[in-house]
């Protein structure tokens, strides 16, 4: 196996690190992964967005953690990347200046078509998806939704917009510590379907085409549907159903914040964004026209790695 990488993943919810290297078969072998969630991006929502000093000193020591967590496996390069809550604030390059003042590494903050064309690369890594030709790919996160097509394997169309969950549930969302409303639901819906119309995306692969989602609110519907039986299959792909997304935000939608951190499998810190975020994957299913999603953990993160291993081959 060749030396590895390191990668770290600033995202809006959460701060990642993914220690991978390339294996004898050519695949990427993950060797150590860990997240943290640090939630840089209240205040998303705002006309303006800025980072608050809160929440860049969380995101700071999320990053040194990480760093120290990656040091034992000696990666030959570490690279650092930032999404839509850095690349939307306004003081997005100062939060980037003091990461690197206080760690050496300077965070590249990725355009949104540089972080959706960086997840289709991560999930060609998925071996667990080889066998899939015309596909969607839809990478939900705390600031952006990329939404992706791909015809033979290729990517066709690679689209950013602005309908992450934090940035939702902060925009739509009348009281997030309450119970999550009908009416919150059809401002959610109302702001997707502006959103998806008024762009350039087309869903117009055929029928039969499937839909791949990666991203925490996938994660831990996976987890939430797995908790009773106690399975948990983190190695490779998992299909849920659209209808199996509509019962858990009719599980969790009607239960105030306090409980909602109390169902098993859901993250207590993704509680209180998880009922907007489903509601969003909900109405991009009706737009692509899919009853079922299949999970893959092979994102953004893998992309970085693919890239990284790529120039060094």
């Amino acid at each position: 196996m060749r030396d590895p990488v390191a990668v770290i993943d600033i995202g809006s919810n959460t701060i990642k690190l993914l220690v991978a290297a390339r294996g004898v078969a050519g695949r990427i072998e993950t060797l150590h992964f860990v997240a943290e969630e640090a939630r840089i991006s209240r205040g998303l929502g705002a006309a303006q967005p800025v980072l608050s000093e809160e929440g860049m000193d969380r995101g700071l020591a999320a990053v040194e953690r990480l760093l120290a967590a990656a040091a034992p496996f000696a990666p030959r390069q570490t690279v650092l990347v930032a999404t839509s809550s850095v690349r939307d604030a306004a003081n997005g390059a100062e939060f980037c200046a003091r990461i690197a003042a206080a760690t050496g590494h300077r965070p590249r903050i990725l355009s949104g078509e540089e972080e959706a064309n960086l997840i289709g690369r991560g999930l060609a890594a998925d071996p667990a998806l080889a066998s899939l030709r015309d596909f969607y790919l839809f990478d939900l996160g705390g600031g952006s939704l990329e939404c992706l097509s791909f015809r033979e394997r290729a990517t066709t169309q690679a689209l950013s917009v602005p309908l992450g969950c934090v940035r939702l549930t902060e925009r739509c969302v009348s009281d997030p510590a309450g119970p999550f409303t009908p009416a919150d639901r059809g401002r959610i819906a109302a702001v997707v379907r502006e959103v998806l119309d008024s762009s350039k995306f087309r869903f117009a692969l055929p029928p039969a085409a499937s839909a791949v989602a990666t991203g925490g609110t996938l994660t831990s519907a996976r987890a939430i549907v797995d908790a009773p039986s106690g399975h948990s299959d983190e190695a490779g792909a998992s299909t849920i159903l659209v209808a199996d997304l509509e019962n858990l935000l009719n599980l969790t939608a009607p239960l105030p914040l306090a409980q909602r951190r109390a169902v098993r499998g859901l993250p207590p810190k993704r509680a209180d964004v998880f009922p907007a975020a489903l509601a969003t994957l909900l109405e991009v299913a009706r737009f692509a026209g899919v009853d079922r999603f299949t999970h893959s953990f092979y994102n953004l993160r893998y992309g970085v790695v693919a890239e990284m291993l790529d120039g060094a081959a």
